[in-house]
């Protein structure tokens, strides 16, 4: 726990509060397993789901996390019951706790499929048409758009909310430059104020 926790969570994502539900969970599990376990796999096997079952009612019912902190917090419920039940065979228990932390590290790597990203944003222009929208999102984003799932198209207020997915290019990721705000040569003998005639 302390390299899932102290080694590969907190230095990537920063996140306190969750640092604190983990180690609970984990001692809680590890606690609870312990002390039911009879030492044999049927028993194991029963608890182990039961407390996954307990975990997802609590999650429904409290603050969202993202996806990658709920792979964190099974993790941390899956070291509690590996180091909480009695299987018999110790290297077994500790080859899938390494398993664990492996997996993680190399699934939660900041380098892996670094350059996919996913954002939800909202448009002030509304777009009925699909394509239209995907050229759009390319434009601003200077990026390939893989999926755009929009959610809600407002035509009275011109906006979209889109959830979009999308790959930033090399030399990417910044918005394009529109036209240019400098005002057209204006050609000589004529004023460039609006509406002033010179004789």
């Amino acid at each position: 726990m302390n390299l899932l926790v102290f080694g590969l969570y907190f230095p990537r994502h920063r996140r306190r509060d969750l640092v604190v539900a983990y180690l609970g969970v984990n001692v809680g599990v590890v606690a609870v397993a312990s002390s039911l376990s009879a030492g044999n796999g049927s028993t194991g096997l029963g608890l182990g789901l039961a407390l996954f079952g307990v975990l997802s009612i609590i999650r429904l019912r409290s603050t969202e996390l993202d996806q990658h902190e709920v792979a964190y917090y099974f993790s941390a419920l899956a070291l509690g019951i590996l180091g909480g039940v009695e299987t018999g065979n110790l290297w077994r228990s500790a080859g899938l706790m390494a398993l664990i932390l492996v997996v993680l590290f190399v699934g939660d790597h900041p380098r892996m499929l670094r350059s996919y990203r996913r954002q939800v944003m909202v448009l002030d222009t509304a777009f009925p048409v699909h394509t239209a929208l995907v050229s759009h999102l390319e434009h601003i984003l200077g990026a390939r758009v893989h999926s755009a799932l929009v959610q809600r198209v407002d035509l009275v207020n011109d906006t979209t909310v889109v959830d979009v997915r999308y790959r930033v290019t090399p030399g990417g990721g910044t918005s394009k430059p529109g036209p240019s705000a400098q005002p057209d040569a204006v050609p000589a003998g004529h004023s460039a104020s609006m509406g002033v005639m010179r004789p």
